[in-house]
């Protein structure tokens, strides 16, 4: 999908360090004596820190990328993401739960960051993908990306009615806060993205371009949460059709096959004949959305995550392709940075010896000992790849490769998902939204 052409855009100049076991000064001494348990609060609050310490400081919303070599592209350290965002204000809900934070704390924040988006540049309702910060003005994620992004603004609203449903019963400032979150939320023209009525959701408009990018989403990616949320708009839902004919197409979605010892559960097919897309699929648009007990009739949504996760783990495990490092400590294949730019790794294909840390972490509700298994590798035996807002995006054993670089989109998911494995958090929030729970029901999802 979108991520997986980000190399296009990024233009980066890659200056890349050596993997080394050697502990790094940036981490917490004494790791091998922390718990299960601690290692995961350790690691819960070092991404936290990416969205409350390092967000971009006119709008409280995450900066696309952080670099700790400082190496950016031009004048890029003031881009701020859309999807990141949305991830990165239910991460502060989990650090008000884990006490990085205040409650009182997070609402100046959240209150900041929906005054910012109620001023931003919007497109029926729709934010672009990048906003310049200090602006609020669309930065174009490419020529004709400068338009809104049906996807990117769902990220942010699945995070904001996470939120809402939070504060809802509070005090009056809090209450005022989730008017605000429901007035942002009833201005999206989900229905305008059908394109004049079509059954299926398309990802971008722009002014200038109109419907020139033509990127209809349907088959199975990581832009679930975009129908359930088109569905469930009290202003501007989509009918049951454009489900079925445009993301289900019309029951082709439900083909799936036999891979790594596992059934794909849906057609994942869009990568060359691969089987199975990258892992992020299975976490973007379950920060919010409970898979636990969700189907239709397309699916079992726990099975087809649990397996995508499995799937990942058994691949390398067997390591077809010989990388040093796969194996029982060391998995997990999503798009991040690569050794040459950017990729959407992924088993098959776009197995480039690449292992991208967010990949097994923010797994964890699917496959929490394989998960515990690479954490702990992580931070015992190779913290030289862990610094100050976490394990940092990518590395290869095999090309003696790491990069000192995060990503928003790549950090956010680490710490949701962390605590819905823990606590469930962020789930109980948001499928408690009645809205939600509506669209779900028109959507013939039982949960």
């Amino acid at each position: 999908m979108k991520y997986l052409i980000f190399a296009n855009i990024l233009l980066l100049l890659v200056s890349s360090c050596s993997f080394s076991s050697k502990k790094n000064e940036n981490t917490t001494a004494s790791k091998t004596e922390l718990t299960d348990d601690q290692l995961l609060d350790t690691l819960q609050h070092q991404t936290f820190r990416y969205f409350w310490d390092g967000a971009e400081p006119t709008s409280g919303m995450a900066r696309e990328r952080i670099h700790m070599d400082n190496i950016y592209p031009q004048n890029d350290q003031d881009v701020i993401t859309l999807g990141g965002s949305g991830f990165g204000v239910m991460a502060i809900l989990v650090g008000v739960e884990r006490g990085f934070i205040t409650r009182e704390e997070a609402l100046a924040r959240y209150q900041k960051i929906v005054d910012y988006l109620g001023k931003a540049d919007r497109f029926h309702g729709a934010w672009p993908h990048w906003l310049d910060g200090p602006t609020g003005k669309v930065k174009p994620f490419g020529k004709k990306d400068n338009g809104g992004d049906l996807v990117e603004t769902a990220f942010m609203i699945q995070g904001l009615l996470t939120v809402a449903e939070y504060f809802k019963g509070g005090n009056e400032a809090e209450q005022q806060l989730v008017t605000d979150i429901n007035k942002l939320w009833s201005e999206v023209e989900w229905d305008w993205y059908t394109k004049g009525g079509q059954d299926v959701l398309y990802w971008h408009w722009s002014p200038e371009y109109g419907w020139e990018m033509n990127f209809p989403v349907g088959g199975y990616n990581e832009c679930l949460i975009m129908y359930v949320l088109a569905a469930a708009s009290p202003t501007h839902p989509i009918k049951p059709s454009v489900y079925d004919k445009g993301w289900a197409l019309s029951g082709e979605i439900s083909k799936d096959t036999l891979f790594c010892g596992l059934r794909t559960v849906l057609n994942h097919y869009e990568h060359g004949g691969d089987p199975v897309g990258p892992l992020f699929w299975a976490h973007y648009s379950y920060l919010g959305l409970n898979p636990k007990g969700l189907s239709d009739k397309y699916a079992d949504y726990w099975a087809l995550n649990q397996n995508h996760a499995l799937i990942n783990y058994n691949y390398a495990v067997a390591n077809p392709k010989g990388y040093k490092g796969y194996g029982e400590k060391q998995w997990g294949l999503t798009s991040s940075y690569s050794v040459n730019g950017y990729a959407g790794h992924h088993p098959g294909e776009e197995d480039l010896g690449v292992i991208s840390p967010t990949a097994a972490l923010s797994s964890f509700p699917y496959t929490p000992k394989e998960s515990m298994q690479f954490l702990k590798y992580l931070y015992t035996e190779a913290d030289s790849l862990v610094g100050k807002y976490g394990p940092y995006d990518a590395y290869s054993v095999s090309a003696n490769w790491y990069l000192p670089r995060y990503l928003a989109i790549d950090q956010g998911p680490i710490p949701v998902m962390i605590e819905n494995h823990r606590t469930g958090l962020l789930w109980n929030l948001f499928m408690k939204n009645e809205d939600v729970q509506k669209g779900l029901k028109k959507l013939g999802f039982q949960y």
